[in-house]
């Protein structure tokens, strides 16, 4: 199969490309979220191997981990693709990647009782209450110093704006 490529920006380098590691290596993270217990590449290729049956190495892994190789064929995109559970597109297209980011991070972030809680005690309630709650919420992360989570709009990504 070919090589994924993209176009070059004004230096030469090509941005997706650039992106791969970091791509892969919050997939590895959202599926592996504590790093004692993650697998190492050698690992983590075999299964990759077995659940899908693409072929690809633990070393060639670790360098696309690394960010040392990035010249991916479509195959092996495939593969960590089916892998991971995301579409191909989430390694070189833009905004299917922040999409798949968002959906990562709300995953992760469920895996918190205490989120999980959170979220099922607000079900029901009216949306002026819900306003209210966000509110103090983005207040909590202010104070903690925690980066802000609405778009430019001031809206939460991928949420409607509820109706009072």
């Amino acid at each position: 199969m070919g090589k994924v490529a993209s176009a070059p920006d004004n230096d030469g380098r090509r941005p997706a490309l650039l992106t791969l590691s970091e791509r892969l290596n919050e997939l590895i993270a959202s599926v592996y979220p504590d790093e004692r217990t993650r697998p190492g590449y050698a690992r983590l290729a075999k299964e990759i191997r077995e659940k899908t049956g693409g072929g690809i190495s633990g070393t060639y892994l670790w360098e696309l981990a690394t960010g040392r190789k990035s010249n991916v064929t479509i195959r092996q995109l495939e593969a960590l693709a089916r892998y991971f559970g995301v579409p191909p597109e989430y390694f070189f297209n833009e905004e299917v990647s922040r999409r798949v980011s968002a959906e990562l991070a709300l995953a992760s972030a469920l895996r918190d009782a205490r989120i999980r809680n959170i979220a099922l005690r607000a079900n029901g309630l009216s949306p002026t209450i819900l306003n209210a709650i966000l509110a103090m919420v983005n207040e909590a992360r202010r104070v903690q110093n925690l980066p802000d989570l609405t778009n430019r709009h001031g809206h939460q990504p991928n949420s409607r704006e509820p109706e009072d």
